[in-house]
């Protein structure tokens, strides 16, 4: 596990995995929430977003976190693992919300918290499982085809534990 690429709805804990494999695997780890927005929540062009994908993954070593289906082959056809985030829509709406009360609005490029809930987010994560979750499924069957998947399908129930403890843990065929 070299270039790990974590995709997945928003709340799911994108973010958290990307922070703890970093430190478990002494990865550098990129947010894709950082890079596409300004301090104004301001997006950066759709070209030159990919542009940096490009320049982020010809790195030998990375981790990166973030959906962004428009340019998720650039992250896929790079990456030697990727891990799925599968989790259930009702996980991933807690996910937001408890996000939203422990660090409030705004951004912090520290952990990657970009909390903004808008009707948009919500109608996203709502329809996640529906409508993104079989598009995600398919570029990762056809952009990721040598690399090892990992779908995390829950988090564990208490706090504290150890993330090998925290995540079920499923290697799926690539």
């Amino acid at each position: 596990m070299k270039r790990v690429a974590i995709v997945g709805c928003g709340g799911s804990g994108k973010s958290y995995v990307a922070r703890e494999l970093g430190r478990l695997l002494n990865l550098p780890v990129t947010h894709l929430d950082a890079v596409y927005f300004d301090d104004q929540w301001n997006p950066l062009p759709m070209e030159r977003f990919e542009a940096v994908q490009r320049e982020l993954v010809a790195g030998p070593r990375w981790v990166i976190d973030g959906n962004y289906n428009s340019t998720v082959q650039v992250r896929l056809e790079a990456a030697d693992t990727v891990v799925f985030m599968d989790l259930p829509t009702h996980v991933c709406l807690w996910g937001i919300l408890s996000r939203q009360l422990r660090h409030g609005r705004g951004q912090n490029d520290q952990n990657g918290v970009y909390n903004r809930i808008t009707r948009h987010v919500l109608r996203y994560v709502l329809g996640y499982r529906r409508k993104m979750r079989p598009r995600v499924l398919a570029k990762i069957d056809q952009h990721a085809s040598g690399a090892r998947l990992i779908a995390l399908t829950s988090r564990a129930r208490k706090r504290g534990t150890s993330f090998a403890r925290r995540h079920r843990m499923h290697c799926l065929p690539c």
